[in-house]
């Protein structure tokens, strides 16, 4: 969808920064691994020393997770823990139950010996779930979610869970097929997958996805976006796969379908010992309705999707750690038709597919300094065909990338001050083959295309894109303040080179008499031009569709985020936050449409302004009952010229010299996600969700009234207020509810059943120019899954 509408420690910090700087280039280390996760090694023992075999918890209202355990020897290690507090809870029949507070705010692995006491001696020190409620370290706006809560997430549409998780948090957007735009950004999400960074589209149109039944954490930045993030920085969505299996063979089992058509199914086996993790998952999906369609009656929308994900993990010694991953996935199906097209007989075959092979190196140098290394290989692949039938054109494509990624970081604790710095090298070989076939030049005696657009057209091209990049960071603590600072240097070079130095800085104080968090942050950034169909907009070929066309070289997008905030503390149960935004943002990254191909690229306009306001409502915890709401408030307007990529066409000319200011297509005023959770015995659950927008802005473009009702039909047009150039507000209701239905031990069966838009309102997710931009979200529809946990 485009982005607009047309017309202890003695050393000082300067010290320690310098020391940092000075270990990483003795290191040799010739490329840092992108995770803000710790690590909790534990021994439980009797009052002489001996390993107790105890069960424990670690719970984090802040982050909603939470995990159990069992000690083995008395040892336990808790890896990749979100950062922030948690309620440590230890039992062992015979022994006092113990709990405490543990903060996890680094990535060295903090040791944490407990001693239990016999029964009738009770603990001095209680620790209380609220403790965990507020995030007291985070500068900007970062929104966690654990396994529980994904566990039991409603049932989506194949292809797009993690997706539809991260768009229900304050600042994302959901647009048509999956689409996610943070705070008005458009194609500038960075996905960190077990710290390695995704930084091409991951909607389902574009890459196959991740299984959420395969993922222990999900978190998102929206601001205060530490340094080693960089290139992609609208938004940043950090998953975790599950690192924290019992010793011995376990695993998840889970097999579901529903309305059209669909069935799913995920297996995932785990076999773990006191070194190693062995890990296999694998998962699948069908269904008759992928993609978002343009028309009620759904036409042509069949899709499968296969996955196979397995890694190795292997604790070489106390201080060393080697772990190997190899994942692929395939996605098949075909592009929905309006009714033209389907009446013409069209019939258009995509696919993607996405195989990678990674592997990450820890060392332990000291209590003090943590280095690690990663590198990567990923191939993805994306074709299109078309059939003759296909109208107006019939286009075709073959496009990906091979990758290359490496990094290297290191990790040092000082008494105020946790530092990081490191530094990765992004290499990718793009190649790019395109070709069309016009098939109709016209539509009720209106003409489609240009008259000087040739019939047919081919093109064939590979480059090389290189991608160095280096940062330093500093989390330092005094007490109730915390201060984030960060310095990032980034290089690009694909098609025109360039480079920046990023600054971040945040600050966050909590006031505990108060119960509240004060936050400010600024970011600064540099993000890179999407790689899609970059070669092709950019060519000297393309320049021969139109006598009349602009082509400007695409350069980076350089920002500036703003953000304030609060957080307080509700009655020990709950917390409430507040932030107010505003990003301004220069050579603005977009994309455009080739001829009505469904082929998008990317282009760039002069500037944005954006602002907002986020707000999140949240009681994790209340007896039976657990509630959120989540309320943003957008505005966005970009101003032209266009500066970068390619414009064909009579308005080329005008699109080069207005200063026109024009409403971003991400636009929507207000939206809501909520959801209330009743939980009345340990074994059933039950929880209402509702979500709200208020409607995207619509560009008709100046086309015919009636020829959009042949199109799509009177029904969509009716969800579509023209003389506000709105979609009408979409609203959605659901009901979701759970039972274990067997437990024995370790071994479960749940069974969960989900219904979505219960009032099966009609709602138009995008309306916009002809035969694209227009998507239908889905009408009621019902899933269940059985989920087998051994």
């Amino acid at each position: 969808m485009s982005f607009w509408a047309r017309p202890s420690s003695r050393f000082s910090a300067g010290t320690a920064w310098l020391t940092l700087g000075m270990a990483l280039v003795c290191a040799g280390l010739p490329l840092a691994a992108q995770e803000r996760a710790g690590e909790l090694r534990l021994f439980v023992s009797d009052a002489s020393g001996a390993g107790v075999e105890a069960h424990g918890e670690l719970a984090s209202l802040s982050n909603r997770f939470t995990l159990d355990f069992e000690t083995s020897g008395g040892e336990y290690t808790a890896k990749k823990l979100p950062f922030g507090s948690y309620k440590l809870s230890l039992n062992h029949l015979g022994f006092a139950p113990y709990s405490a507070l543990i903060e996890i705010h680094s990535e060295l692995p903090l040791k944490f010996p407990v001693t239990l006491g016999v029964a009738m001696v009770t603990q001095d020190v209680v620790v209380r779930d609220a403790d965990t409620l507020l995030d007291t370290t985070n500068t900007g706006a970062t929104y966690q979610l654990g396994e529980t809560v994904l566990r039991d997430w409603a049932a989506s549409t194949p292809g797009r869970q993690v997706e539809d998780v991260v768009q229900s948090q304050p600042g994302w957007l959901l647009e048509a097929n999956g689409v996610l735009h943070p705070r008005g950004a458009e194609y500038d999400t960075q996905y960190v997958v077990d710290g390695l960074p995704v930084l091409n589209n991951r909607s389902p149109a574009f890459a196959p996805s991740q299984d959420l039944d395969d993922v222990q954490s999900v978190k998102t930045y929206t601001s205060g976006i530490p340094a080693e993030y960089g290139r992609k920085l609208g938004g940043v969505v950090e998953t975790v796969t599950d690192r924290n299996p019992a010793r011995g063979f376990h695993g998840t089992a889970v097999a579901g379908g529903g309305s059209f058509g669909t069935v799913n199914g995920f297996f995932g086996g785990r076999y773990a010992t006191e070194k190693n993790v062995f890990a296999l998952a694998l998962d699948g999906a069908g269904t008759a309705r992928y993609l978002d369609p343009p028309v009620v009656a759904n036409f042509t929308n069949r899709a499968t999707l296969t996955g196979i994900r397995g890694s190795w993990e292997r604790d070489l010694t106390e201080n060393d750690r080697l772990r190997l991953a190899v994942i692929h996935g395939r996605a098949d199906f075909l592009v929905p038709n309006e009714q033209l097209q389907q009446a013409a007989g069209q019939r258009q075959n995509r696919s993607s597919e996405e195989t990678s092979g990674q592997v990450s190196y820890q060392h332990i140098f000291s209590p003090r300094l943590l280095g690690s290394v990663q590198g990567r290989v990923r191939d993805l692949e994306v074709t299109l065909q078309s059939n003759p039938a296909s109208t107006p054109i019939a286009a075709f494509q073959n496009r990906g990338f091979r990758e290359g990624y490496a990094s290297a970081s290191l990790d040092a604790t000082l008494k105020h001050h946790e530092l990081k710095g490191g530094t990765d090298f992004l290499y990718s070989s793009v190649r790019e083959d395109f070709s069309y076939l016009i098939t109709a030049t016209e539509i009720n005696c209106q003409p489609i295309f240009d008259p000087a657009t040739p019939l047919s057209f081919s093109f064939h091209q590979t480059a090389p894109d290189r991608e160095p990049s280096f940062y330093a960071q500093d989390q330092a603590q005094f007490g109730n303040l915390n201060v984030s600072a960060g310095l990032r240097y980034d290089h690009y070079s694909l098609r025109v080179a360039e480079s920046a130095w990023s600054p971040r800085l945040g600050v966050a104080w909590f006031v505990p008499k108060l119960g509240v968090v004060l936050r400010a942050s600024y970011d600064r950034i540099f993000g890179t031009p999407a790689i899609e169909n970059l070669l092709l907009s950019t060519s000297a070929q393309v320049r021969t569709l139109n006598p009349n066309v602009a082509q400007l070289p695409l350069r980076p997008s350089r920002g500036d985020y703003y953000e304030v905030g609060v957080t307080k503390e509700l009655f020990r149960t709950g917390r409430i936050s507040a932030n107010y935004y505003r990003r301004e943002i220069r050579n603005v990254a977009d994309d455009d449409n080739l001829l009505n191909t469904g082929v998008s690229f990317p282009v760039a306009l002069h500037s944005a302004s954006i602002y907002g306001a986020e707000s999140q409502l949240a009681f994790p915890q209340w007896g039976p009952f657990s509630a959120w709401l989540n309320y943003s408030y957008l505005v966005g307007s970009a101003r032209l010229p266009v500066v970068g990529g390619l414009f064909l066409g009579s308005d080329a000319a005008a699109l080069l010299n207005s200063n026109a200011r024009i409403w971003v297509t991400q636009d929507q005023r207000h939206t809501i996600h909520a959801q209330a959770r009743y939980q009345p015995v340990s074994r059933f659950w039950t929880a209402l969700s509702a979500s709200y927008g208020t409607g995207l802005p619509v560009d008709l473009n100046g086309e015919d009234y009636a020829t959009l009702v042949q199109q799509y039909g009177q029904a969509v047009l009716d969800r579509v207020n023209l003389d506000l150039g709105r979609v009408r507000p979409w609203f959605s209701l659901d009901l979701s509810a759970g039972v274990e239905v067997w437990r024995k031990e370790s071994r479960s069966v749940r069974l969960q059943a989900d219904a979505r838009n219960l009032t099966n309102q009609m709602n138009v997710i995008n309306f916009a120019s002809l035969f694209s931009g227009t998507a239908l979200a889905p009408p009621r529809s019902y899933s269940a899954r059985l989920r087998f946990e051994f």
